[in-house]
């Protein structure tokens, strides 16, 4: 495969980047960095959230060894970290191409140069619509990639058709159809939909029918992830001996939760082209994650992942027995997966303690409500070490995130792009 390059954003730190004591001129991102910075030595103010390089750099070797050796094509899903920087590391690992939720995302992806996207949606902006099919015209190199989910004369797929009609020189509008289940987000619900939905994209001119996509991610069970990843095989194979698709369609699924089954189902397989989507794997966390993800049921070779993202918050009042205050709330952690983990402590001196009998109780604004063990009495100054759950809405609320290395000394910063 050809090697990617991105075209990454040159940004400036200064007063503006939350968690960075920058009072003085506007430097750029790799100036910060070359200066090695530590964590603690004042180039930073809390609460601050940092990456690990050593957790970043092996959760993406992990998954794309992962997919390599099960012979998976991987398209992993940017939209958890919208940082250019690490879309590099996983083109340079090896990725097909990178997968985006939104139309928005996919114009920030052209602007870095991401030259495959798979945009695992339904399109229904005519604009966007327009605009993507322009650039398929301008940029040969460029391959796109996204959804019709519903009735074959549903307003998703007249809108891509009229978009990418009336071009006797350019290139198809690639669409996969979407399969869904009951109760679940998307998707034609049954096979005979699907099918009939697939007819339509291929009878109509400018879109080509390329394959199927799911997300597997609503259901409970490994049966039920599995079948749903068999009835998309059967899907795609039906298309193909209808003279739909190609002989080698694509077969799309993608969560961080059931790889492992995906890649039983559809591993190795040469009758269709399987493209998996993962994408909090690149940060894992210490709660969602943690606790779900596949290599806690793979062989001990796979794996495993990292929690990379660290909040550092100050201890601000101890107003009472057993009940801490910390400088960390909803404008600077995520909560939708449960609330942040604290995992160590480190004193005014620089020593550090286990923090993780500690618990969070609740959140405000900019604070956080700590209940103690009884053993454990921080003391206003103190800095506490938060994990995350759910990385997808951790990363939205930091435009620039330091990544540090095992000694908390600053190599990288990450730029992100909401």
């Amino acid at each position: 495969m050809e090697r990617v390059r991105l075209d990454i954003p040159e940004e400036r730190i200064d007063w503006r980047a939350k968690g960075f004591w920058w009072p003085g001129p506007a430097v750029t991102t790799e100036e910060f960095a070359a200066r090695r910075p530590h964590l603690f030595d004042g180039s930073f103010t809390w609460p601050v959230m940092v990456a690990r390089r050593t957790a970043l750099d092996g959760n993406i070797a992990a998954l794309a060894d992962f997919a390599r050796a099960h012979g998976l094509a991987f398209a992993p899903h940017g939209k958890t970290t919208m940082a250019p920087r690490l879309f590099q590391a996983q083109f340079d690992a090896g990725a097909w191409g990178l997968t985006a939720a939104t139309a928005h995302q996919v114009l920030a992806y052209r602007r870095f140069g991401v030259p495959r996207v798979l945009l695992a949606n339904e399109l229904l902006d005519p604009t966007a619509l327009r605009w993507i099919v322009g650039e398929l015209d301008r940029d040969p190199g460029f391959d796109f990639l996204c959804y019709v989910d519903g009735a074959e004369d549903g307003p998703g797929l007249r809108r891509a058709a009229a978009a990418a009609a009336d071009r006797p020189e350019g290139r198809p509008l690639r669409v996969l159809v979407e399969r869904g289940f009951p109760g679940g987000r998307t998707g034609c619900r049954d096979r005979g939909a699907l099918l009939s939905a697939a007819a339509a994209v291929a009878a109509a001119p400018g879109l080509e029918l390329a394959g199927v996509a799911a997300y597997e991610g609503g259901l409970d069970t490994r049966d039920a992830v599995g079948d749903l990843v068999r009835a998309l095989v059967a899907d795609a194979l039906a298309m193909r001996d209808r003279g739909l698709t190609a002989d080698r369609p694509v077969v799309s699924v993608g969560g961080s939760a059931w790889f492992d089954v995906v890649a039983e189902e559809l591993g190795g397989r040469g009758d269709v082209w399987p493209v998996l989507r993962s994408g909090a794997y690149v940060a894992h966390d210490d709660g969602l994650y943690r606790d779900t993800t596949p290599f806690r049921r793979t062989a001990p070779a796979d794996g495993p992942l990292s929690a990379a993202l660290e909040i550092w918050a100050q201890v601000s009042s101890v107003p009472e027995e057993g009940l801490a205050i910390a400088t960390v709330g909803k404008r600077e952690a995520n909560f939708d997966a449960g609330f942040p983990a604290p995992r160590l402590l480190r004193r005014a001196d620089g020593r550090i303690e286990d923090a993780s009998a500690i618990e969070v109780t609740g959140l405000n604004d900019h604070h956080a409500h700590l209940r103690l063990p009884a053993d454990l009495r921080p003391e206003p100054g103190d800095l506490v070490m938060f994990g995350i759950s759910h990385p997808c809405t951790a990363f939205d609320r930091w435009r620039f995130i330091p990544v540090v290395d095992d000694t908390h000394t600053v190599v990288d910063v990450l730029t992100t792009y909401f």
